[in-house]
C-alpha cells in the first residue's frame, strides 16, 4: 500500500511502498477513504509530542470501508463504511478504565500515534474503538468528525451549561463545535488572531454574534471561554473575558506555556480545565448531534502524496476548516 511516513519529528513526511497489514484478534483493516489532518498531527511531526521512537503513519481522523475482519470481532461487516478516531484502545483495567474514564487510561493506543493511522490507503483498527457512519455521506466531509468534531464536542460539554462562550482559534474544532452550539441556542464569541478577518467573517457566517482579535474584549461577559489555539498566552487572557464561577476549558493535546497571572483573574471560583483525548461514549451521543444539527463541514481536499503540503497550510493558518487527504 501507498502511505505517508514519519522517520523522526522535525523532517517532512516521505512517501512509501509498506505492505498491505492483517487485521488480528480483535481487529479490522479499514480501507481509506479519507483522512483528516489534524493539528495533533502538526504536533507530532514538529516533536511537540514526545515522538514514539518508530518510524510511524500519522492520521487519526479516518474514514474508509472495512475491508477485513479478524478472529473475534462481531457488530461490523465486510464492506461497511467506518471511523477510526484519536483512541484506539485501552486497557480496560487501570483505575481510570475502571471509573469509565478510559480517555485517562494509563496504557492507551493512539491511533496515527503510537500506532498507525490513516496517511495511507489502509490501517488496522481495534474493532471496539470503530464508530459505525453513514453510508451515504461524503467521506471528506465526514473525516473532520472525527477528532475535531469529537474534541470541539467534549469541549463544549465541559463548558457546561454556559450560554455566551468565547472560542479562541478558528478552525476546524471550533467551526464544528460552533454549529452545534448554535443549535443548542448558545451565543458565540469567536478570538482569531489579530488581523485574520477572513477568519473573523467564516466566523460570523457560522453564527457568531461577535468576533474579533484573540487580544480583544468582548462587548459581553462570557459565562465560559474554550481555547483551540495552542498559545498559553490565552488562557490569562480568557480569564479575563468569564463572569465569576466561570470556565476556560483548553481543548488542545499541546499547549505553550501559561504565563503566570493575578490571582485576582481567577479568584470569584473561576476555573481553568483541559480536555484529553475522547471516549467511545463520546460519540455516541456526537454523531447523533451533529446529524440533528446538521452540521455541514468546510473542507480542503488533498491527494495523500501532498500530505506535507496539507501541514504546512495547516501550519501557517492558511486554512478555513479543515484539511483531508484522499488516497
Amino acid at each position: 500500500m501507498r502511505a505517508m511516513v514519519l522517520d523522526r519529528p522535525g523532517t517532512p513526511l516521505r512517501p512509501a511502498d509498506l505492505p498491505r497489514p492483517e487485521p488480528g484478534p480483535g481487529e479490522v483493516r479499514i480501507a481509506v477513504e479519507a483522512c483528516g489532518v489534524c493539528r495533533t498531527d502538526l504536533h507530532i511531526v514538529d516533536g511537540e509530542l514526545p515522538f514514539p521512537g518508530h518510524p510511524l503513519v500519522p492520521g487519526h481522523e479516518v474514514v474508509g470501508r472495512v475491508d477485513a475482519i479478524g478472529p473475534g470481532v462481531t457488530g461490523l461487516t465486510l464492506g461497511q463504511r467506518a471511523g477510526v478516531p484519536w483512541l484506539g484502545h485501552t486497557c480496560g483495567t487501570c483505575p481510570f478504565c475502571a471509573m469509565g474514564r478510559e480517555n485517562l487510561c494509563d496504557a492507551p493506543l493512539f491511533t496515527g500515534y503510537t500506532r498507525d493511522g490513516g496517511y495511507g490507503e489502509f490501517c488496522i483498527a481495534d474493532a471496539a474503538y470503530v464508530f459505525p457512519l453513514s453510508e451515504s455521506a461524503d467521506p471528506v466531509a465526514l473525516a473532520p468528525l472525527l477528532c475535531a468534531g469529537l474534541i470541539g464536542f467534549r469541549s463544549l460539554v465541559m463548558a457546561g451549561e454556559a450560554r455566551r462562550i468565547g472560542i479562541y482559534g478558528f478552525g476546524a474544532a471550533a467551526h464544528i463545535m460552533a454549529q452545534i452550539a448554535r443549535h443548542q441556542g448558545r451565543e458565540l464569541f469567536a478570538f482569531t488572531r489579530p488581523g485574520d478577518t477572513a477568519a473573523q467573517t467564516f466566523a460570523r457566517k457560522l453564527g457568531a454574534v461577535w468576533a474579533g482579535d484573540s487580544d480583544a474584549s468582548p462587548p459581553a461577559t462570557l459565562d465560559a471561554a474554550i481555547l483551540f489555539a495552542p498559545v498559553g498566552a490565552l488562557v490569562p487572557a480568557a480569564l479575563k473575558t468569564v463572569r465569576k464561577g466561570g470556565r476556560v476549558v483548553c481543548g488542545g493535546i499541546h499547549m505553550s506555556d501559561i504565563p503566570g497571572f493575578p490571582y485576582a483573574d481567577l479568584w470569584g471560583e473561576r476555573e481553568i480545565v483541559s480536555v484529553a483525548n475522547l471516549t467511545r461514549a463520546d460519540g455516541e451521543a456526537f454523531f447523533p448531534l451533529a446529524e440533528a444539527a446538521g452540521v455541514v463541514t468546510e473542507t480542503v481536499a488533498y491527494p495523500l502524496a501532498e500530505a506535507n503540503q496539507a501541514l504546512d497550510d495547516l501550519r501557517y493558518g492558511r486554512l478555513q476548516g479543515a484539511a483531508v487527504l484522499v488516497p
